[in-house]
């Protein structure tokens, strides 16, 4: 089973944070991404842009609605995500929590969800 597992900030945490503890934060990263990647059950893994990069599609009177970020009312954004394939939810939550969002972060309101993935279709292509 494969599950998409969001990686969660809180931005006003984030921003409050010293230079230097983001520094140290940010640093940590790296080996807890190589820790979940030796897994081998990492399958996808993408941080989003800026918030005020962001667009919002909603259906209106039967047309498409095109509304730019950022989305300010959200107390918590998604600053990436990541697919991981797992025999079953414990093995799943086992590999998730390498990930930095599971393990650093608390002052920063780092978190991660994880949703089990009933349809995946992967597709390549030009763009």
């Amino acid at each position: 089973m494969k599950y998409l597992c969001l990686a969660y900030y809180d931005p006003a945490e984030f921003a409050a944070m010293s230079p230097a503890d983001m520094k140290a934060l940010v640093s940590q990263c790296p080996p807890k991404d190589a820790q979940l990647k030796a897994t081998g059950r990492l399958r996808l893994s993408a941080s989003l842009g800026e918030p005020s990069t962001a667009i919002r599609l909603q259906p209106r009177s039967g047309k498409t609605q095109r509304i730019d970020g950022p989305f300010t009312e959200a107390k918590e954004l998604v600053g990436g995500f990541f697919i991981i394939e797992a025999a079953n939810p414990d093995e799943a939550v086992k590999a998730a929590s390498l990930h930095p969002a599971a393990t650093l972060g608390e002052s920063a309101g780092w978190r991660i969800d994880m949703h089990p993935i009933g349809f995946f279709e992967q597709y390549e292509g030009k763009a």
